[in-house]
Formats: structure tokens, sequence, C-alpha cells
């Protein structure tokens, strides 16, 4: 074989094989999302009613740190996202009961996105970015698929992205906090808050499916 050949282009995934892709991206991210965020929030939601600020912030707590434990003591992987928001309840419960302010209350997820963009951040200064760190909460990750370079500069792609999204939010929400009145704000931040992070969800997912598609079109038809 010449020395001078060229190898022959490798065709993207059949869009069946990235629709089920998708699918179990998807899937993966409900689940973990569930975990780590939907039901402590359902939690604090819940015995806010029936009992109070403090109660309410500790079982939000207690759900994260016992979501962990089970799934060391069961010897499954721990979730990155699951740690991130125990990190993040962590704070907020500190933050709650030691002050009892209703301003810092709502002004402590706007220091938390503020933490979280600036833990994105220095990630990358790191061999392992934080979406790399997280990337296996929604997608297998095989070997070969973490060695790819062409993945790897996504990852730092979307940890920087990532880092911008905490940033936005957090100016955002410091701004609606002292532009609003309290009721307001809560309307307004939650959406406005949702409506950021769907879109962010929305641009991550795309990008690794192009990547995948263009560049690993093996991982991409598993």
């Amino acid at each position: 074989m010449s020395a001078l050949a060229v190898p022959a282009p490798v065709a993207p995934a059949p869009r069946a094989a990235t629709d089920s892709m998708l699918g179990q991206v998807l899937r993966r991210l409900a689940a973990n999302l569930t975990v780590a965020c939907v039901v402590p929030a359902l939690l604090l939601y819940v015995v806010l009613q029936l009992a109070g600020v403090a109660p309410a912030v500790l079982s939000a707590l207690a759900w994260s740190y016992a979501a962990m434990a089970w799934r060391r003591a069961t010897g499954r992987q721990t979730s990155g996202l699951l740690v991130i928001a125990a990190a993040i309840l962590t704070v907020r419960t500190v933050f709650t009961l030691s002050t009892g302010n209703t301003y810092v209350y709502f002004l402590e997820p706007i220091v938390t996105d503020s933490i979280v963009a600036l833990m994105f951040l220095g990630s990358l200064a790191t061999a392992r970015p934080l979406v790399a760190r997280v990337a296996a909460d929604f997608y297998p990750m095989t070997a070969d698929l973490k060695r790819c370079p062409k993945v790897a500069r996504l990852f730092q792609r979307l940890t920087l992205m990532w880092a911008g999204v905490g940033l936005l939010k957090a100016g955002v929400g410091f701004w609606l906090l002292e532009t609003l009145d309290t009721a307001d704000f809560v309307l307004v931040k939650t959406s406005a808050t949702i409506a950021i992070t769907v879109l962010a969800v929305v641009v991550t997912v795309r990008a690794a499916v192009v990547v995948l598609r263009r560049h690993h079109p093996a991982q991409a038809s598993a």
C-alpha cells in the first residue's frame, strides 16, 4: 500500500442510529435530573408547607446525601450531577439556616450560580473539565471515546459555555432581585432560569450529536 494513500472518509451515522442515541441521552438526562433536582425540589415544597423552612431545606439536603450513599452502597457509579446538586444544596442550606433573611434566601441561588460558573471555569485548567466529569451520567463513555481529541475539545467548549450560562443566570437573577418585588421576582426569575437552562441543554445535546455523528460514528451507532 502506498504511503500516500488517503483513508476513505467515514460516513456519518444513519439518522435512525442518531435518533436512538439522542433518545438514550434524554432518558439518562431525565433520570439523573429527577434524582438530583426534581425530587429535592418537591421535598422542599411539600415539607415547607407542612413543617416550615428549616425541615424543608434539611429534607432536600438529606435526600441528596442519601441518594449518593445508596449509589455507593449498591456499587453504582455516583452521578456527577448529583454530587454538584448536593454541593449546591449544602450551600443553600447553610445560607438559609444561618440567616433566615428573605433577601439572602433569594440571593443565595444567585451566589451559587456564580460559584458553579467559577467551578466550570476553574476546571478548564485541569485534565478533566466539569462537563467531561458528568458526561457519563447521560451517555455511556467508553475509554476510546474519552481519548478522542474532538470529544475532548467538545467537553472544553461545553464547559466554557456552561460557565457562561451560570454567569448569565446569576446576572439576570441579581438584576431581577434588585428591580422587582418578591412575587414578581419568583415568577420571572424561575421562568428565565428554566428557559436559559433548557436552551443550554438543547445546545449541549445537539453539539454532542454532531460531534459523534461526524467524528465517532461507531459510538453514535451503538
